[in-house]
């Protein structure tokens, strides 16, 4: 029988199964599924896929957009193939209603993952169709390991071995089901209208169609999604394949893969042009750099494409919106659609998700989902309770290896939140507006499941890099890698930074134009010095290099310019101690007393950035001592270890009573750590620092008067909002030097911190000039290049141990990356060191562990709190908000502090993805103290946070 009588009701054995239900004894036969995956994959190449993703699958298939699009949704229907096979024996209730003869010809049971199945099975078959099947890069091979990608992982493919024709009618069912499976291939391909086989699939190809495959793959697969269509089976492929395309009820307003597209929030939507007051309302229009973004970026990028830009400019300049507005042409004229933001820290990234969600809304659209993607995005208020619970469902046989499917349909919420589809683990990141740590797109370039679906998602829009100089030579190795793949995806990169070095700037543009096929050589002559203040534009197409105009530049500098002062001041470094004492007047804790004195009488805001935790627990604790007329309000302590609702709260009351909105207090002093160093819009009067590298005293330096000129403006009267004390003393960072025998001496708690030399460095700095007056933005290049270059006889043993660390942590950084497009090979090249997102190694180092402090009340049950009115949730089905009242409560910590830590969960807990790897702290309520983990003492103090010390031997 051919195709076409195949189509007819009767034509193909429809017994075989591809979704079964064994609570509602529910079978969906294999073939629709399949069906339904490829009509999904068509709604989604016209309305998630851009122009730019589109022109690449093109391009990297030798196909012209009608064919390719058959083509992706031949693939689409083919991924499951492999379950056409004794697969079907592994769910008992299906296996009873497939048809007699395919039982008989299955053989005996023997384990194999469908999706292997899928890509064995298919080699042969795509071969007799057309495709050419030669080495590892043939398309052949390339379209079966698309096929066998579809839950996340590539897989070597032996054609000679598991592949070949003999293994395959071995492990996989006897001629009925080799000849069904055929059938099957053939029946999609020619509803699919996929009559061409690519000439060839690229390595950029097969990484978008991969993802795409598996988007289609779980949108059929919700259960509210195959099972309504199992409840109305229809008879024969043509006439399913035709009801994919039809109205499913009267109410209905598209088809039914246009419905389950819309439902799922994946459609592209324009973002209306705006006046720029209007989308950015704070402003009262572009500042000079802006500006030339606007006149200038706009007609290079409309005549050379895609590309990568370069901003750098001072703290609280206006990076953000320049990004954004840089974002915006790239769109216009590049085929993207969309934007993401990837951030250095949770912290900046939950800041930076409430800017994009005011910048998406001040367009007014109808909808537009926007996203936040870090490794605590479920505690943020566009994430429902229901997310909390996905991560606790029970898989059926047939789901073992697949990610649990959303049950419910899109609610009528803020145009901003996404829809449910979009809240998922690793969906998050395929909203059209995102904002997410660094981390989970340098996942995009490891061996971590689902890759290729991250870098589906990053493609086909402009990613914002912030903060990029924070990387370190490890993390930006990996960013090297993921600029260069988004090159060769045909995607705009902007980085954002107030402190990049050259060095840097230089390794990541050579790896943008690299990726879009620039030669090595080529790029050794290229200039791609990025002027201070200012911005570099290099074509993707040529390696052209557009700067910004010198007088524009200019005309920036003198309009954002400012003074302030760096003090250095040795001190000494000595711990609090547990027992009250006076410091002495020459140790550090007294310095910072005597710094902020004036402002519990006489007013003023000061932010005191520590080292450590620690350190910042003792100097809370010595200013407790000063006359506050309101100690709680006045004096605030915020650092990373205090449990997750806490410390957001006190995050978020530091954002809006020092930011530029915010109802500024009369007096307050922020006692904290490097939390705050980035991208937070705060002001404040004076600061003292913890000797840091000379980069990042910079970048703290930009909170200093931060709002000053804005002020001056507004008041309309040129007068300052500060205290008299202040404004006479001027912007002043104090830097506090730790030494000892007239060296410096860095403290042994400081650990494993910023490098030793780069705080040497710093250090040595500051001592020839103890008070140095900055003229910013202008002389910060040449300070930041004197601090790099100009290296004192007594630093050059610590200098030359920190370059081979630099270079182990590249060397490392490059093994860990995967490799480039023109590399790959085998598409298991991509998954050669696998990992998974919860063990990603996206920066150097231990992972931190999750601590949960509880509290043993005396008839031995366990609370969330001293008092006993939180019980620790302990149900076989953990409710959200009791999932949420855990999570809100936990701390991270270094892993080694738990290394002897009890295994003391509750069952329930271990069944849920969010708790099983959580550690219990548990107190006596009615005696609260420190608690031993081995070398480790413990505690969660209400005020202070979690207390750590080590335990005496």
């Amino acid at each position: 029988m051919g195709v076409v009588e195949d189509s007819r009701p009767g034509g193909l054995d429809l017994t075989p199964w591809g979704k079964y239900s064994l609570l509602y004894n529910l079978v969906y036969p294999l073939l629709f599924h399949q069906l339904d995956a490829a009509a999904v994959m068509g709604e989604l190449w016209d309305r998630y896929l851009t122009p730019a993703q589109r022109r690449v699958i093109c391009r990297g298939l030798g196909l012209g957009p009608a064919e390719a699009r058959c083509e992706a949704m031949f693939l689409a229907g083919a991924h499951d193939i492999g379950k056409a096979s004794r697969f079907q024996m592994c769910e008992r209730g299906a296996w009873a209603q497939v048809s007699d003869a395919l039982q008989a010809d299955a053989g005996p049971w023997r384990l194999i993952r469908h999706e292997r199945a899928s890509m064995h099975a298919a080699i042969e078959l795509l071969a007799e169709f057309g495709y050419r099947l030669a080495g590892n890069a043939s398309p052949a091979v390339r379209a079966a390991q698309i096929l066998g990608s579809h839950h996340g992982r590539y897989l070597q493919c032996d054609v000679r071995g598991a592949a070949s024709s003999r293994r395959v009618r071995l492990d996989l069912g006897g001629p009925l089901w080799q000849d069904l499976r055929r059938r099957y291939l053939a029946q999609i391909r020619y509803l699919a209208g996929a009559t061409t086989p690519p000439a060839r699939i690229s390595a950029e190809a097969a990484v978008l169609l991969s993802g795409l495959v598996m988007v289609a793959d779980r949108l059929v697969s919700q259960p509210h999604v195959w099972m309504r269509r199992a409840m109305a089976q229809t008879d024969g492929a043509l006439v399913h394949w035709i009801s994919t395309r039809h109205l499913q009820s009267a109410d209905a307003e598209e088809g039914w893969a246009a419905e389950v597209v819309t439902a799922s929030g994946l459609e592209r939507i324009d973002l209306p042009h705006v006046p720029f007051t209007q989308a950015h309302p704070h402003t009262g229009g572009p500042n000079r750099l802006q500006a030339s973004v606007l006149s200038q970026l706009d007609p290079v990028v409309k005549e050379q494409g895609a590309g990568i830009l370069v901003v750098t400019d001072s703290t609280g300049t206006g990076k953000t919106i320049t990004g954004q507005e840089a974002a915006r042409i790239f769109n216009r004229h590049c085929g993207t659609s969309g934007v993401a933001v990837l951030q250095p820290t949770t912290a900046i990234a939950d800041a930076a998700y409430e800017n994009l969600v005011d910048y998406v809304s001040a367009h007014r659209p109808k909808r537009a989902p926007v996203s936040l993607v870090h490794s605590h995005s479920w505690n943020s208020a566009a994430y429902h309770d229901k997310r909390l619970l996905e991560a606790a469902g029970q898989l059926t046989l047939d789901e073992y290896f697949d990610e649990h499917h959303d049950r419910a349909g899109r609610p009528d919420h803020l145009v901003t939140v996404p829809d449910p589809f979009l809240r998922g683990w690793d969906r998050a990141l395929l909203a059209q507006f995102t904002v997410a740590t660094i981390d989970q797109a340098l996942m995009a370039v490891l061996a971590v499941r689902y890759s290729a679906l991250r870098l589906l998602a990053l493609s086909g829009r402009t990613v914002i890099l912030d903060e990029i100089h924070v990387t370190t030579p490890y993390m930006r190795r990996l960013t090297a890698r993921l600029v260069h793949w988004l090159a060769a995806l045909d995607t705009p990169v902007v980085l954002l930074s107030a402190t990049l070095e050259p060095a840097a700037a230089r390794e990541l543009v050579h790896a943008y134009l690299t990726g879009a096929g620039l030669r090595t050589g080529r790029l050794d002559n290229l200039d791609v010095d990025v002027p201070y203040p200012g911005w570099l534009f290099a074509a993707a197409r040529d390696g052209a290099m557009t700067r910004i105009d010198p007088g524009q530049a200019a005309a920036h500098a003198t309009a954002t310019r400012r003074t302030l002062t760096l003090c250095h001041q040795p001190v000494r470094a000595v711990r609090l101690g547990a027992t009250e004492r006076s410091a002495a007047a020459d140790e550090r804790l007294h310095r910072i007393a005597e710094e902020i004195r004036l402002i519990p009488a006489d007013g003023g805001c000061a932010i005191i950035v520590c080292a450590t935790v620690a350190d910042a627990q003792d100097t809370y604790r010595h200013l407790t001592r000063l006359p506050w007329p309101r100690p709680r309000e006045d004096l605030v302590l915020l650092h990373a270890r205090f449990p997750g609702h806490h410390r957001e709260a006190i995050t978020r009351r530091v954002r809006t009573e020092l930011g530029p909105a915010g109802r500024r207090p009369e007096r307050l002093a922020v006692v904290t750590t490097s939390l705050l160093d980035m991208s937070l819009d705060l002001d404040c009067d004076l600061m003292i620092s913890d000797l840091a590298s000379l980069a990042r005293l910079l970048q703290r330096a930009g909170r200093l008067w931060r709002f000053e000129r804005l002020w001056r403006e507004e008041t309309g009267t040129g007068r300052s909002r500060r205290p008299a004390w202040i404004l006479e003393r001027g912007p002043r960072l104090t830097v506090l030097e730790p030494v000892a025998d007239g060296h410096t001496h860095l403290p042994p708690w400081w650990g494993q911190g910023e490098p030793a030399f780069e705080l040497h460095a710093a250090a040595h700095l500051l001592k020839a000039s103890p008070t140095l007056t900055l003229d910013l933005p202008t002389q910060l290049p040449r300070l930041l290049e004197t601090a790099a270059t100009r290296i004192p006889g007594t630093l050059a043993a610590l200098h030359a141990a920190y370059q081979g660390d630099l270079r182990a942590h590249e060397h490392l950084g490059h093994e860990q990356a995967v490799p480039p497009p023109a590399r790959t090979g085998s598409l298991a090249d991509l998954y050669r060191r696998p990992t998974t997102a919860g063990t990603a190694p996206t920066r150097e180092g231990a992972r931190p562990r999750r601590l949960l402090a509880c509290y043993r009340r005396p008839d031995g049950s366990l609370h969330l709190d001293p008092a006993g009115t939180h019980p620790l949730p302990d149900t076989p089905r953990l409710p959200a908000p009791a999932i949420r009242s855990v999570l809100d409560r936990t701390v991270n910590v270094p892993e080694d502090w738990l290394a002897e830590a009890p295994a003391n969960l509750p069952e329930s807990w271990r069944q849920h993805a969010l708790l099983a790897d959580l550690t219990l702290l548990i107190h006596d309520a009615t005696a609260v103290g420190p608690i031993r983990l081995g070398n480790h003492l413990l505690h969660l103090d209400p005020v202070l946070g979690l207390i750590h010390d080590a335990a005496p031997r």
